[in-house]
């Protein structure tokens, strides 16, 4: 495979949502639910609009962490690397999303039924933000949540442990994180596109991470259902946890 790919080594202005979104997100699939239906509980905690600034890290094309923080969030700011990530979200955003997200967001207002009648007033929540880990301000947020991020942007331990921190911290002291890895990911392709890094994780290697900088850490783990040729887990990983104070 030759060496590892850090997350530089790899053009992600040119990821490849249509392909992306046509092989994972068509449909809610039984890993996806298992995953709303995670989070929800979690988000269930809070009252509507609990939180007054949220993040949504590495937020790529997917739409449904987004319709599950606007439960409890008055602003959340999607922050995304990629311009042709970032060019999806302004277009569901400005001219309303794809048929196929209101199958998510059905599910979604089954599991948290204070959700917003419609997905497009969820979404207008959003501001999407073309930027990385190194672009985030610490101490910021009240919530921060990302979703099969650092562990499918890098094949190296210390940048992806590097990029969880950024994560942790961007949040501030007392704040939440709510996070999905893919367990035991390797390097990927979608469609017949080129390979992308991955970085095979598991639930020890997520508590290692998170444990010297949260507490009321919880981590979870579900199996997967058959993936694409290409694009392989063996589960998905599932945080939730709160930043340590000063």
């Amino acid at each position: 495979m030759g060496s590892p790919l850090h997350n530089r080594d790899v053009d992600w202005d040119r990821w490849p949502v249509t392909d992306y979104l046509d092989e994972i997100y068509r449909d809610v699939a039984h890993d996806d639910d298992a995953v709303l239906v995670h989070h929800s509980a979690f988000y269930r905690r809070f009252p509507p609009g609990h939180f007054a600034r949220s993040l949504e890290l590495g937020a790529g094309p997917n739409l449904y962490p987004l319709m599950l923080t606007s439960a409890v969030s008055r602003d959340i700011e999607a922050v995304e690397p990629s311009a042709a990530s970032v060019a999806y979200l302004e277009k569901q955003l400005r001219d309303g999303p794809e048929e196929s997200w209101q199958r998510f967001y059905r599910r979604c207002r089954e599991l948290q039924p204070e959700l917003p009648p419609t997905l497009s007033e969820a979404l207008a929540r959003v501001r999407v933000r073309r930027g990385g880990t190194g672009d985030l301000s610490p101490d910021t947020y009240d919530l921060a949540s990302m979703h099969f991020v650092a562990e499918s942007a890098t094949e190296v331990a210390d940048e992806f442990r590097d990029l969880c921190l950024a994560f942790a911290g961007s949040v501030r002291p007392g704040g939440w994180l709510v996070a999905a890895f893919m367990e035991n990911m390797g390097r990927y392709q979608i469609g017949s596109g080129p390979h992308w890094p991955g970085y095979p994780v598991d639930p020890e290697i997520v508590r290692a991470v998170f444990a010297p900088v949260t507490t009321d850490l919880v981590v979870e783990r579900i199996d997967s259902a058959a993936t694409s040729d290409g694009y392989e887990t063996t589960g998905m990983v599932l945080l939730t946890a709160r930043r340590v104070g000063h």
